[in-house]
């Protein structure tokens, strides 16, 4: 069986049915959460593919931010999070193949997707991220810096992530991530890249 048929939106709903999410850590992750306060324009155009829970979102939610835009290929945690923020907005709601996504956003939050995907996918990700984004648009989020011995969550190196994000942003700082949950402590990188 191929990784991609493994990877279908059965098998994501599965894992958060059965509770199988080791990478949820039930909270927005410091990193991101450090980044949304230094934020000053809440009405920006704000995309969070394969969002999951969506802890992110709660919590951007509570800083004033409107249009935050959730995708996931897996409808059970996008139902989850209706559930407990009953007034979010239907239509910002995106339960679809992030590959077939269309939209325009100022900014895209990067948490766990990249890592999720097929590696074969990732060039893909970087094209598809770079339609999304707006011209001076931003790529912001976690990516893991270490490899593991099966997926996902799949890992990789920074040498890698550069080969990749290169040829559609003008602006790319990846760096050891220095407030990572103990538990990924010297396995993140957090990266800011501007298209």
């Amino acid at each position: 069986m191929s990784r991609a048929k493994e990877l279908s939106d059965d098998y994501w709903n599965s894992r958060y049915i059965d509770g199988t999410t080791g990478w949820d850590m039930g909270e927005v992750s410091p990193p991101i959460k450090s980044y949304i306060d230094q934020l000053e324009d809440k009405s920006i155009q704000l995309l969070i593919p394969g969002a999951g829970n969506s802890h992110e979102a709660e919590y951007l939610l509570s800083r004033g931010f409107l249009n935050v835009h959730l995708l996931d290929y897996a409808e059970t945690p996008m139902k989850g999070f209706l559930d407990r923020n009953s007034d979010f907005p239907a239509d910002q709601i995106h339960i679809e193949d992030f590959f077939k996504h269309e939209g325009e956003y100022d900014l895209i939050l990067e948490q766990t997707l990249f890592c999720a995907i097929d590696p074969v996918l990732r060039q893909n990700y970087v094209n598809q991220v770079a339609k999304l984004l707006k011209l001076g648009g931003k790529l912001v989020g976690l990516m893991f810096s270490c490899e593991f011995d099966d997926g996902p969550p799949f890992g990789g190196s920074l040498e890698e992530y550069l080969s990749y994000f290169r040829s559609h942003f003008s602006s790319i700082e990846m760096n050891p991530c220095y407030n990572s949950i103990a538990a990924r402590q010297g396995s993140e990188l957090f990266i800011n890249l501007t298209k």
